[in-house]
């Protein structure tokens, strides 16, 4: 299997929102989101499918190693022999991808965030660095295009948070600040007991609306030089934004079950946004 094989893999295997929103891309472009896409992918699993803390803190710190080999000439994963042709051709620094890298340790490290602008530093490694360099290979030309690359990401992020609500309390992890739970009155263990209340929902809408703000910051932030350049990124806005409306809709059932939209329909909504150019 060769190395671009490996990432068209893991891409296709993981069932993300993502996924659909590279196929609109032209082939070099897209084979280079895959591969960085795998390569997030693959730090990440690090975390959620290795049992042993110690275990995974040694598999980041050969990932660390692996980065700054592959800068150095020499890759060695077949995710990194993927990405290092386009790191050169779209401006992809080594600093980024140890960030995620970094973003990924602090799950090992913390399971709780005291307030929002704490969330808000672990969204940027693991989201707004991602949406960062995503935004220079979809064709990045304004510098502004950054700005809303960032506030993205958090949206996108906070999303993934409120849809695995439950499933990250059964791995230990509860994303939303305490100060907010404290807020609406909600105790952590009635979270990990999967319990839900008129005070679960408040607290979920309090978390919804404000994801739904900054998708409508970001969207504003996007220049219009760029706004054909990005439209990856406004498919995965569109799809990430349905999803949020659903588990509205639902009233927030996310502490037993894993919310998603069918792949029919989220390649329905990315091309929309490749046929229409809006969200």
């Amino acid at each position: 299997m060769t190395p671009e094989q490996y990432v068209q893999q893991k891409a296709a295997a993981s069932g993300s929102s993502f996924y659909y929103a590279f196929l609109f891309l032209p082939p070099p472009r897209r084979a280079a989101i895959t591969a960085f896409y795998a390569f997030c992918r693959e730090v990440d699993d690090v975390v959620d499918e290795v049992s042993d803390p110690g275990v995974a803190r040694t598999k980041l710190a050969w990932w660390q190693s692996e980065v700054a080999q592959s800068f150095a000439g020499q890759p060695s994963h077949p995710a990194m022999k993927a990405l290092m042709p386009a790191a050169q051709s779209y401006g992809i620094e080594q600093r980024q991808l140890q960030a995620v890298i970094e973003g990924c340790q602090m799950d090992l490290d913390q399971t709780r965030y005291l307030d929002f602008p704490g969330l808000e530093r672990y969204c940027h490694l693991v989201a707004g660095v991602v949406g960062e360099v995503s935004a220079r290979i979809f064709g990045q030309a304004d510098p502004q295009t950054s700005d809303y690359a960032h506030r993205l990401g958090l949206a996108f992020q906070l999303t993934n948070i409120i849809r695995d609500v439950g499933e990250d309390a059964r791995r230990g992890r509860i994303y939303l600040p305490l100060s907010e739970l404290r807020q609406f009155d909600i105790k952590a263990n009635e979270i990990l007991a999967g319990t839900y209340s008129d005070r679960f929902v408040a607290l979920m809408k309090f978390q919804a609306d404000r994801a739904q703000r900054l998708y409508a910051e970001a969207l504003a932030l996007l220049p219009a030089a760029d706004r054909r350049s990005q439209k990856p990124g406004l498919m995965m806005a569109s799809i990430y934004r349905t999803l949020l409306r659903e588990i509205e809709h639902d009233r927030f059932q996310v502490l037993h079950q894993r919310v998603s939209l069918t792949p029919l329909r989220k390649f329905w909504l990315a091309w929309k946004v490749q046929a229409l150019g809006r969200v």
